[in-house]
């Protein structure tokens, strides 16, 4: 278990130093397009409105010549998902955290004047945009799981009448797939830290998002076959439209 939290906390300095990112796609809303701009990993930026959200950022060199982020979400405490340094060098002032209490406790005091905390089940607004902690955790649910319930937070945003769902670390757990009327989901898919492509594809098949992003899908063994996944999405249920980019430039 130590070996594989020190992994976590690598993958960071693994992912440094990748070639082009995705180009970003758009979806129009009710406030207007909104940009989506996959970065690596767990790391991705939603812009609308002239209004900037950062989730997960880890690697500072990631993020150089992009708009400094209005809010930051922080799903969970491993190092692929929260990074100080990272959060000190992108951040603006007034730039706004949300996250959860174990994300929280380990940030600086300074950075509590621009905080909200959330726990599972508790949502806020902010700039006009709704935000729902979500419970993201391993199954069989156990007190050693790498994630366990109540301690991350999934997030479902509301932006513009659309509802964007990233999944931070977590499996098929009944929470995810109870959701309802999801644009947009971003569905992790690793092992040994998450799950693997047929309980990802099993799961999105059971809440129908309009349209999934694999991402988070560097395991222990390398990249998951997203291909794999899609035909699995594509064979059960043919509305639903699988986006594949490239959350590994350079790989």
């Amino acid at each position: 278990m130590k070996s594989l939290f020190l992994t976590l906390l690598l993958i960071p300095a693994l992912f440094s130093g990748y070639g082009q990112r995705s180009a970003p796609d758009m979806l129009k809303t009710g406030m207007g397009s909104l940009t989506i701009q996959p970065i690596q990993h767990a790391s991705l930026i939603l812009s609308v409105h002239g209004l900037t959200i950062y989730a997960d950022p880890t690697n500072p060199d990631n993020y150089k010549g992009l708009t400094a982020p209005d809010i930051i979400l922080v799903t969970d405490i491993h190092g692929d998902h929260f990074d100080v340094k990272t959060i000190d060098a992108v951040k603006k002032a007034g730039t706004l955290l949300v996250v959860p209490q174990v994300v929280a406790d380990k940030l600086p005091a300074a950075d509590r004047e621009h905080m909200v905390v959330l726990k599972n089940g508790d949502q806020t607004t902010q700039s006009g945009i709704s935000i729902k902690a979500i419970p993201m955790y391993n199954l069989p649910e156990s007190p050693t799981a790498m994630h366990t319930k109540g301690r991350g937070n999934g997030y479902v945003l509301g932006i513009g009448g659309k509802l964007i769902y990233i999944s931070g670390d977590t499996q098929g757990i009944p929470e995810m797939r109870s959701l309802k009327n999801i644009d947009v989901a971003f569905v992790c898919m690793n092992l040994p830290y998450t799950m693997d492509i047929k309980e990802a594809a099993n799961a999105v098949l059971d809440f129908k998002p309009k349209i999934v992003y694999p991402y988070h899908y560097r395991g222990s063994n390398g990249l998951s076959d997203v291909d794999a996944f899609k035909k699995l999405v594509e064979a059960g249920n043919k509305n639903i439209e699988v986006r594949l980019r490239n959350w590994y430039p350079g790989k």
